[in-house]
């Protein structure tokens, strides 16, 4: 085992680390930094912001005047998420936050093609809720001038407004898609809205398709079409706005799995590695999480979404590790994978060492202007020259890796990963080549079916003008970094069997 580091060197502070707890004893950084946090809740509390930090104005004024040139003659009308029947911070969901960053639950959004200008509908002042919960925008022009939006009206008078496009018979886009809030996807948001209408005691109808229909009773004379295929064109592309919040909820999901990695030892639970990440992300601003965590040891990790968290790391154990925090509306997807004991056996090694050069093949095929077919071409010729010079000794690790590569070598070719913005699995739209500001993550697995072993790395990728970015390239991938990673004392507090049979 690699020794522990002098005391000297562990008040060293270290850029690659959470700026918590820094040159103290665990427990009482922790104590620290929750005592901090406290007294950040209680200012913010006296001050309660009426609209969202994550953008300014101008990023979300610009949404709207992209929108209004794809609309035409027609308008778009969004519906924001209502409120939580349960006591959780209220989340707007991503299309209407796309277009607005108003956090009020029921509002209603017109963007009008044809007039060029957008108006707002909130619920009136609430002044009970108001005195338990603190202000939130209501209708006037304060809202409008925090907002940018032209005009803020109260909701009571948008049946008004729409009668009025009814007599125009215009052409109105709606989001057909059920809605996407916290850890949501578009995949999960439709399989759900399926689900519930095909259910012979259930039955209902999605929000957003009861909007439609009460939408068509009261406007009989408009033309209904889908505002999604728009709006996600739009988001498919990421501004330098949107880059710096993915990029900054990618580096707190680094720090959380290096944070797992340094905790890591056998006995402990999986959900105790996922608390320390979720510890990271909360210390650092995060809503929430963009997913679920998915902590396998051993044998789990044969499920790619395996999230019951209750097994033990087991000496001997590979951990996959695979959580991102929800930040300011916009999310991340980082995967690694690490010795429970913080040492590589000569197996693992093998094992890990073969996906790791494989993977990385695949990673630096990406360039802009290629199509992903391109990308995945290149990437087989650099596998093939992998294998051919790789040292192997287990013959279920080659033709683990023989049938990795063929995947690639045989399949449709036209599939790298999947999209990552404000959902973690983002909205998609068509496309023929990688263009800058699309950003994705790549996560090819490598599988023993029969032995239920399972290896997978998943890292976030920005198409630049001249290459890629690796935006989660910190975080250790090479097994000797990791070890040496591991081998560094936790910097929060960590679990009670933390450190036991490492340290």
């Amino acid at each position: 085992m690699t020794p522990r580091h002098d005391a000297a060197r562990h008040r060293r502070p270290r850029p690659d680390r959470p700026d918590i707890a820094r040159g103290r004893p665990a427990w009482r950084g922790a104590r620290l930094a929750i005592l901090a946090l406290a007294i950040l809740s209680s200012a913010l509390a006296l001050a309660q912001p009426l609209f969202t930090d994550a953008l300014p104005v101008e990023e979300f004024a610009a949404r709207r005047a992209r929108l209004m040139e794809r609309l035409g003659d027609g308008a778009a009308i969004l519906a924001g998420a209502t409120e939580y029947p349960a006591y959780v911070r209220f989340r707007q969901n991503n299309q209407f936050f796309y277009l607005t960053g108003v956090e009020v639950p029921r509002a209603i959004l017109v963007v009008d093609g044809r007039a060029r200008r957008s108006t707002l509908f909130l619920p009136p002042r609430n002044e009970r809720l108001e005195r338990s919960e603190g202000p939130v925008l209501v209708p006037g022009e304060e809202a409008a001038r925090l907002t940018g939006i032209e005009e803020v009206r109260a909701r009571d008078e948008f049946a008004g407004w729409l009668s009025r496009l009814a007599r125009e018979k215009r052409t109105v886009y709606l989001p057909h898609r059920p809605e996407s809030l916290g850890a949501g996807t578009p995949y999960q948001a439709n399989q759900h809205a399926t689900a519930s209408a095909e259910d012979p005691w259930d039955g209902r109808p999605s929000k957003e398709a009861a909007f439609i229909a009460r939408v068509r009773a009261a406007a009989p004379g408009a033309r209904i079409e889908d505002l999604d295929p728009l709006l996600d064109a739009m988001r498919l592309v990421k501004s330098p706005r949107e880059i710096a919040l993915v990029r900054e909820a990618t580096r707190l999901a680094g720090l959380g799995i290096m944070e797992a990695m340094r905790a890591a030892a056998p006995g402990m639970h999986e959900y105790e590695l996922a608390a320390i990440a979720q510890y990271v992300f909360r210390a650092h601003g995060a809503l929430g999480d963009a997913y679920f965590p998915l902590v396998a040891t051993g044998r789990n990790a044969h499920y790619p979404h395996y999230h019951a968290l209750q097994s033990r790391l087991a000496d001997g154990d590979l951990v996959l590790f695979d959580y991102a925090p929800d930040y300011k509306y916009y999310t991340s997807d980082v995967t690694r994978m690490f010795p429970a004991n913080g040492r590589f056996t000569p197996a693992q090694r093998e094992l890990y060492g073969i996906y790791l050069r494989l993977y990385q093949a695949l990673m630096t095929s990406i360039r802009p202007g290629a199509t992903p077919k391109a990308v995945i071409d290149a990437a087989v010729r650099k596998m093939d020259e992998v294998m051919a010079g790789f040292r192997f000794t287990d013959a279920r690790v080659r033709g683990a890796a023989e049938r990795f590569v063929e995947r690639y070598r045989t399949g449709p070719g036209t599939s790298l990963g999947h999209w990552v913005g404000m959902e973690v699995h983002d909205v998609t739209a068509p496309y023929e080549v990688l263009q800058p500001g699309m950003i994705f993550t790549i996560e090819p697995a490598l599988t023993i079916p029969e032995d239920r072993v399972y290896v997978r790395l998943e890292d976030v990728i920005l198409i630049t003008p001249s290459g890629y970015e690796n935006l989660s390239g910190f975080v250790p991938v090479e097994p000797d970094d990791i070890e040496k990673l591991m081998a560094e004392p936790p910097s929060v507090a960590a679990p009670t069997m933390a450190g036991v049979a490492r340290r």
